[in-house]
């Protein structure tokens, strides 16, 4: 019975082995991708859920180099993609773009020889339908780009020992017009552009028979490039056949927050992003950990920061709901029109002498203010946060730097003001208060804050926001018009910043002049 019993569990442990050899053999053909860096980790993910999705079994083979942190290997592991580390090759070109430092690494997949065949996709494709029909393709398959190029950002190979070699001993001397292993494929495949289109739909008995062909060209339906759907508004070829999307726009990649409010062919990649497994912790949907950290401390600091100047500038002085029933009555009171009355008024009646340059220098500030508002965002705000949550805290940003930013220079034209009243002969002979209403008898109440500011504040921030939206508005989804769309939006609001920055620089110092006896009463309003 002992015997019987150990006889079993020998049995029971190699059963045990041969199922998970089975299970953890690879396959004679593989996908393969390259990550250089965790930059492009978020579309490797991507393109190995999508080449899951259309029902592949097939191996998955990523070849990582140094600059990728284990953190990414182990959550590419966890995606069922099987890791292999690679030393990169060497670019021998001296003339050179700086992000091609590298790309000659992309060379061995073709002595990949544990497989008899490879489909190569770069990390910025996505597979919108089943591509398994590749693996019949010749010995080296490619598509062609820009007339008579051939693009490597999806190839198929049969890898060989020889045919690695040989490349490695031409790297130095076959010229390359990219700078790159693109331009370099080009020069070793000699002829590519005169051969043969891949047809995948040959019957299987013509496939198996024929000889091997040394080179095919695949369709434009293996590599859709987004730049030529950006010059026509729509693919060069029938929509539903397509098989790999290509975002090749060098910055417009599609992990990168803005695209998607540029390329519409960008919602795919995101439809497929949003369906990430939670493989690691946090990761769910193409998430991370740190950017979500990051998220929510740039939602929370502009908020903070408002309510930090709020409290300083409206409540220590009176309570909220007193300034609130001022706000009533004032709104109710109609005080718009007159807080808009054109500024040559106030400099007559007061007999003012405005400083000439000052509007001059209050445009040039509000449109620093305005690049300065828009640039720190772009470098703050992790790029591969979901589109809406980049836009939204595109806006919070922006516009909070804006009315601090330029706030703080209508401080400094208030302060100004009241510097220039005080000096000797500056008083005017008969001085009209701001608060009197000429031909009326009687002053107005003091408002706790300016609604000219009101006004021009909301009015910049309503064509900021609805410069971008345009082409929304409008259903326009082609990047040229969507572009041409944003920059009149851009335009009309540049002429609102130019006249509203005058207007409400001379408001402030003719205020400053006005109250330069007077302590200013602390105000809530950046603009006022």
């Amino acid at each position: 019975m002992r015997i019987s019993f150990l006889q079993l569990g020998v049995f029971s442990l190699l059963l045990c082995n041969c199922l998970i050899g089975a299970y953890c053999s690879k396959s004679e053909e593989a996908y393969v991708t390259l990550l250089y860096g965790d930059e492009f980790l978020l579309g490797v993910r991507v393109l190995g859920k999508s080449i899951r999705d259309t029902g592949s079994i097939k191996d998955m083979v990523v070849l990582v180099s140094d600059g990728v942190s284990q953190y990414a290997k182990q959550l590419l592991l966890a995606d069922g993609w099987i890791v292999e580390k690679i030393s990169l090759l060497a670019n021998p070109n001296q003339v050179r773009p700086k992000r091609f430092w590298g790309v000659y690494t992309k060379l061995k997949i073709f002595n990949m020889t544990t497989y008899k065949k490879v489909v190569y996709l770069d990390a910025d494709t996505i597979v919108v339908k089943s591509i398994e029909d590749l693996f019949k393709c010749g010995k080296f398959c490619a598509n062609l780009k820009h007339s008579e190029r051939l693009n490597s950002g999806v190839m198929v190979v049969e890898p060989s020992e020889k045919v690695f070699n040989d490349m490695m001993s031409k790297v130095t001397t076959l010229p390359s017009y990219t700078g790159g292993d693109q331009g370099f494929l080009n020069s070793y495949y000699v002829g590519f552009a005169n051969a043969h289109v891949y047809e995948p739909n040959l019957p299987s008995d013509v496939l198996n028979s024929r000889k091997v062909p040394e080179m095919e060209r695949l369709s434009t339906l293996y590599n859709a490039d987004v730049g030529l759907y950006m010059l026509a508004n729509k693919w060069m070829v029938d929509e539903k056949e397509l098989r790999v999307i290509h975002y090749t726009l060098g910055p417009l990649k599609p992990w990168d927050w803005w695209t998607s409010w540029l390329l519409k062919p960008v919602d795919v990649w995101q439809n497929v992003r949003v369906q990430l497994q939670e493989s690691l912790p946090g990761t769910r949907g193409g998430k991370n950990s740190r950017d979500e950290l990051v998220v929510k401390f740039l939602y929370l600091l502009p908020l903070l920061l408002i309510a930090f100047c709020y409290y300083r500038s409206f409540l220590q002085t009176q309570s909220l709901w007193h300034h609130i029933r001022q706000m009533y009555y004032k709104v109710r009171g109609g005080v718009l029109a007159y807080a808009s009355a054109p500024p040559s008024a106030i400099s007559s009646n007061q007999q003012l002498k405005m400083p000439a340059y000052l509007g001059a220098v209050s445009v040039s500030v509000c449109f620093a203010a305005a690049l300065v508002s828009l640039s720190l965002p772009l470098l703050i705000i992790p790029r591969q946060v979901m589109p809406w949550t980049g836009l939204l805290l595109m806006y919070e940003w922006t516009f909070t730097l804006f009315f601090l930013l330029f706030g703080s220079y209508l401080h400094l034209v208030y302060q100004w003001g009241r510097v220039a009243a005080n000096q000797p002969g500056q008083f005017p002979a008969h001085p009209v208060s701001l608060d009197y209403e000429p031909g009326k008898g009687h002053q107005r109440q003091q408002s706790c804050c300016d609604n000219a500011a009101w006004y021009y504040g909301f009015g910049m921030a309503f064509l900021a926001m609805a410069a971008p939206a345009l082409p929304g508005v409008f259903g326009v989804t082609s990047l040229f018009l969507r572009l041409g769309l944003m920059v009149v939006g851009g335009l009309i609001l540049a002429s609102f910043m130019t006249y509203a920055s005058e207007h409400l620089s001379i408001r402030s110092f003719t205020r400053g002049y006005e109250e330069r006896n007077t302590p200013r009463s602390r105000n809530v309003c950046f603009l006022c």
